[in-house]
């Protein structure tokens, strides 16, 4: 017989939900001991629920008319109403019942856990984006006690201007505006506990909560890109779109008109691309290291349009950049940037696969020049797009196959190459074995992956990875034997070193003290690994893109440069090695 959906549900066990500390209270309320009276009907046709804020007068009386409390001036009360959430705050129990049966509820957000912060939406406001620290907000503000009388209004003339983050209002009216949209109108009831002292408000003694009535006018975003404070993006116009969605956060084609300026009192134009270009455009490809990497930062959080200003320090302008003769070693920077429009990389979505492996190798070749000029998480960065959108790419045939197989292994090698320079063995062994695994035999990834290991100081397997390539491929024992040679030499250098800084530590009776060398000769120790490091830098170059991999016996193994060692002895003490 079949059972509809519906009837299924039913016969399933329903699981039990934990009664709430409401609900426990309800269940006290025998019938006949709780009773509602209508004196004169509500307006509109809605009731309040869990989640919404109620705003009530309440007048208690004995059974035979007596005034006990009440919040109304007549009855010796405040004249002040109160306000509760109902399923958040605590409330008399014929209150909890009987409120939710009265008409006209109004909707309410809770900021704080401690309902010290609630704020009431009159108009919805456009957009999802909010402000937060560091943003500039322009709004129309009043504050009123509970009462409704006026402590300061900011109403006319200009909206009132403030920074987030800089305690320019009070505590809990930040928290409110944080939680607005543009043009958004509402109401925030702030506790005393969240009033605290500012420029708007400079007095709050006395006050036990204050109703402000805000309209946000604007706010502009201001962002602090590196959470320092040191680079800081301000929009000073908006751009078409929707932040983020429609910024170029991935690698495009930009143009931008930008203006460079000294920050400094001079506050000197040193580039105008509208006067000193011809009036022409900047145009570049994002991700490749062509610009200051402050500027490409902050283009790229930019929309359509956006005009913003952005101040930067020395090390992200032009302390590793091509520094304008203009422009002071270690000055700090303001540009003017305005983002004209973007290109997007092309979709491989229909492409055949002869044009997806050319776009491919166009980005691989980007990333080899990066490399070469030492930008090795950019270089990686253009390895690893192409490897991510290689999971799309399906060959047709075993030609096509073939091709692609090389060519990912290319990129898995160069993403290895790149860990190693970033002084990131272990990643760069992870990279080599996806390559190994599916071919044992590949020679290039053997020797990739002996580099990594002798750089981590696993020299066993790195003595291993040498050994093999000379078993699967006769033409790279050369290669593997310089390689052996230069791991041998490591070994006993680190031997020596070792032996060295623990000097005597071995032939000291016991009870006797021991050093592990003097200060000087660690001074020395450390001064002759600084000269090896400069003087094998200086005499090795480096093979380390996949130019070189194409065809491991186009140039000599032995001329790539050694990469920094992270070997940790721990069972002699030794904290660092020597870079060959």
């Amino acid at each position: 017989m079949a059972v509809e959906e519906g009837t299924r549900q039913e016969l399933l066990p329903q699981k039990k939900k934990t009664p709430s500390e409401d609900d426990k209270r309800k269940e006290k309320i025998v019938p006949g001991s709780l009773m509602k009276a209508l004196m004169r009907p509500g307006g509109g046709d809605s009731t309040p629920s869990d989640g919404d804020q109620v705003i009530y007068h309440c007048t208690v009386r004995t059974l035979d008319g007596v005034v006990v409390e009440s919040t109304r001036s007549e009855h010796g009360g405040k004249d002040i109403p109160i306000r509760h959430v109902l399923g958040k705050s605590k409330m008399l129990l014929g209150l909890l019942e009987g409120i939710p049966t009265m008409l006209k509820g109004e909707i309410a957000m809770v900021i704080s856990d401690d309902m010290g912060v609630i704020k009431k939406v009159i108009t919805e406001g456009q957009g999802w984006e909010s402000p937060r620290e560091p943003y500039e907000v322009k709004a129309w503000i009043s504050a009123k006690t509970a009462n409704g009388n006026v402590i300061v209004s900011h109403t006319q003339g200009e909206p009132f201007f403030f920074t987030l983050g800089k305690s320019e209002v009070p505590k809990g009216l930040e928290m409110g505006i944080g939680t607005m949209a543009r043009g958004e109108k509402g109401v925030i009831y702030v506790k005393s506990q969240y009033l605290t002292q500012s420029p708007f408000m400079p007095e709050v003694e006395g006050l036990e909560e204050v109703y402000f009535d805000v309209e946000l006018v604007h706010f502009v975003q201001v962002r602090d890109m590196l959470g320092d404070g040191r680079l800081i993006k301000r929009r000073i116009r908006d751009g078409e779109g929707e932040f983020p969605m429609d910024c170029p956060l991935h690698d495009s084609l930009l143009r931008v008109h930008y203006k460079g300026m000294l920050l400094n009192e001079e506050k000197r134009v040193f580039y105008d691309t509208r006067t000193d270009n011809d009036g022409q455009p900047l145009e570049f490809s994002s991700g490749e290291g062509l610009v200051p990497e402050g500027f490409e930062m902050s283009v790229r959080l930019m929309l359509p349009g956006e005009v913003a200003l952005v101040t930067c320090p020395p090390d992200y302008a032009y302390d590793k950049f091509p520094r304008p003769t203009n422009v002071p070693e270690g000055a700090q920077v303001k540009w003017e940037i305005e983002l004209l429009g973007f290109e997007t990389p092309k979709d491989w979505t229909g492409m055949n696969f002869e044009s997806i492996m050319d776009d491919a190798e166009k980005i691989r070749s980007t990333g080899n020049r990066l490399f070469k000029e030492r930008k090795y998480e950019l270089a990686k960065a253009k390895y690893d797009k192409v490897l991510r959108e290689f999971n799309h790419v399906n060959p047709q045939d075993d030609e096509e196959g073939k091709v692609f197989v090389n060519t990912r292994n290319l990129l898995h090698l160069n993403v290895a190459a790149c860990y190693l320079k970033m002084g990131e063995c272990r990643k760069s062994i992870e990279t080599c074995n996806k390559v190994i695994e599916a071919n044992p035999a590949h020679v290039k990834a053997l020797y990739r992956r002996g580099m990594a290991y002798m750089a981590a100081g696993d020299f066993e397997e790195a003595k291993s990875d040498f050994q093999m390539m000379i078993k699967v491929d006769k033409s790279s024992e050369a290669d593997a034997k310089a390689a052996l040679l230069k791991l041998m030499q490591k070994e006993q250098e680190v031997e020596r070193k070792a032996r060295k800084e623990f000097k005597g530590l071995f032939d000291k009776k016991p009870g006797e003290i021991a050093h592990a060398g003097t200060e000087e000769e660690g001074d020395q120790t450390l001064a002759k690994e600084q000269q090896d490091e400069e003087v094998d830098s200086n005499s090795n170059t480096s093979v380390e893109s996949d130019e070189a991999v194409n065809d491991p016996r186009q140039e000599s193994w032995f001329s790539t440069i050694w990469p920094s060692g992270r070997r940790l002895f721990s069972a002699l003490g030794l904290q660092k090695c020597t870079i060959l």
